[in-house]
C-alpha cells in the first residue's frame, strides 16, 4: 500500500522555486567595455547606463540566466558576425551594413557631435560637415560606423581621413594633444570623459582646448543578437520578445529616466 507523503507548504515552495531556477536557460550578454558613461569597466566590473538597462530588464525574464560580460567594441562585433556571441550592446541600427545583426527596440537615444581642438579652429572655419573638413584627420572609436555609404563617399571626396581607435578617453586625449584634428562621439560620453581627464590631469603634452563644431544624427542604442547559427540558440526569438516588453514597461514606468539621472550623479 503507497502512503501519500505530505510536505510542509514552506518545502514546497523551496521545491518549486529550485525547479523554475534550474529550467532557467543560462546566456551570456557582452557589453562595450569603454564606452563611459554607458558600458564600461571600472574596478573589474561592467557598468554604464546601458549595462542597468539591460540588466534591469533581464531580472524581469525568470525563465533566463544571463550573465553580463565585458569585450572590446570591434571584437564584440566580430563575435556578433560570427555568431559566437548571442547578444551584444549597444549597436546603433545600420542593417544594410550590419545584416547579421537583429536589434532590439530602441533603448536610449544619443547625440552625436563632431568635437575639434583649438589648433583646427585657429587655422579655419567649419561651419559645414563635411565641406568645411577637407583634409582633416577625423577620430572615432574602433569599430564605430561614421555613416552609409552616401556619407562615407562623401568623406573620400573630401580627402577626410577616418582614424579609428579604442575608446572615447584614447581618442580625446589624442585630440588634446594634436595627434587627431577632430573627434565624432557621443555628447554625454565626451562630457562624461573630459570631465575625468581635467579632473585628472594626465601627466605628457600640453593638452588643449576642445570645443564641439557640428551637431550630427542622432542615434539610438540597441541590444543586438546574432542572426548566425540559429541552432545555437533556439530561445532567440522567445528572449527577444520578452526583453522588447521588459524595455518598453521600464520606459513607461520612467525606469530608464531613472537609471539615467542615477549614473549622471556626481
Amino acid at each position: 500500500m503507497f502512503r501519500m507523503l505530505i510536505l510542509p507548504a514552506a518545502l514546497c515552495l523551496f521545491i518549486a522555486a529550485e525547479a523554475q531556477a534550474g529550467a532557467a536557460t543560462p546566456l551570456v550578454i557582452y557589453g562595450d567595455d569603454d564606452y563611459p558613461p554607458y558600458s564600461y569597466v571600472e574596478n573589474g566590473q561592467l557598468k554604464g547606463i546601458y549595462t542597468e538597462i539591460v540588466r534591469t530588464a533581464v531580472q524581469s525574464m525568470p525563465h533566463y540566466a544571463v550573465q553580463l560580460r565585458p569585450v572590446p567594441w570591434k571584437r564584440g562585433l566580430l563575435m556578433l558576425q560570427t555568431g559566437e556571441a548571442f547578444a551584444l550592446y549597444p549597436p546603433y541600427s545600420w542593417r544594410s551594413e550590419r545584416p547579421y545583426v537583429r536589434y532590439s527596440v530602441p533603448l536610449l537615444m544619443e547625440q552625436l557631435v563632431l568635437l575639434c581642438n583649438q589648433d583646427v579652429l585657429a587655422r579655419r572655419t567649419l561651419r559645414q560637415w563635411p565641406a568645411d573638413y577637407g583634409g582633416l584627420h577625423i577620430g572615432v572609436n574602433a569599430g564605430f560606423l561614421l555613416g552609409d555609404a552616401g556619407l562615407m563617399a562623401s568623406l573620400r571626396a573630401e580627402k577626410i581621413v577616418v582614424d579609428p581607435a579604442k575608446g572615447t578617453r584614447t581618442n580625446l586625449l589624442k585630440l588634446m594633444r594634436g595627434r587627431i584634428d577632430c573627434y565624432v562621439s557621443d555628447r554625454l560620453s565626451a562630457q562624461w570623459e573630459l570631465q575625468r581627464i581635467r579632473r585628472e590631469g594626465p601627466a605628457g603634452t600640453p593638452m588643449q582646448a576642445v570645443h564641439e563644431t557640428a551637431q550630427l544624427a542622432s542615434q539610438q542604442g540597441h541590444l543586438g543578437f546574432t542572426v548566425r547559427r540559429p541552432a545555437a540558440y533556439p530561445y532567440r526569438d522567445d528572449f527577444i520578445e520578452q526583453f522588447n516588453a521588459a524595455i518598453v514597461r521600464m520606459q513607461n514606468s520612467g525606469a530608464i529616466g531613472r537609471i539615467v539621472d542615477q549614473a549622471l550623479l556626481p
